[in-house]
């Protein structure tokens, strides 16, 4: 196993484990929410602007985990229907397309929260690109998890048949 495989491999164990942890404290934060305004009858302002945040970091982070698995780059018929040679080329150039776009919205993503750093959420008391700083972060894992797919599926990197 190469080196990028172990870097990126661990890379997302830990963001399927930070995405799952953020979903469930996001779920305890609304479930907290609910008890606060209808048992209690004294709603609360953060639990749902925290639970609007941590559902915002899942998502991108999800986002990530999906283009890894390659849940989202599917052209399955246009691939079926070509030879091998020009297959792995049209993988190329579906990943050079995701990544470029993931890139794109990665950068506009930094210029936003650089804009808003001093903005703050009232209820939350922090900063709002603490929030904003989901999309360049989704979409900087989303373009390693596409290289990283095609690297998985490529021919080098594929386990040498050859015993030693």
């Amino acid at each position: 196993m190469s080196l990028f495989s172990r870097l990126e491999n661990a890379l997302f164990k830990g963001v399927s484990y930070v995405a799952q942890v953020l979903l469930v404290a996001a779920v305890v934060a609304a479930f907290y929410q609910v008890i606060a305004r209808f048992v209690l009858e004294s709603p609360t302002d953060w639990s749902e602007v925290l639970t609007r945040a941590l559902l915002i970091w899942t998502v991108f982070l999800g986002i990530a985990l999906a283009f890894r698995h390659g849940a989202m780059m599917g052209v399955t018929l246009l691939h079926s229907l070509l030879a091998p040679a020009r297959q792995r080329l049209l993988e190329i150039g579906v990943a050079a397309i995701c990544g470029g776009f993931l890139l794109f919205v990665a950068w506009i993503g930094g210029q936003m929260t650089w804009r808003v750093r001093f903005q703050t959420v009232p209820s939350l008391d922090i900063s709002i690109s603490w929030i904003y700083l989901a999309i360049p972060v989704g979409a900087a894992l989303a373009a390693i998890g596409v290289l990283a797919r095609l690297w998985a599926a490529s021919p080098a990197a594929a386990p040498s048949d050859a015993q030693g």
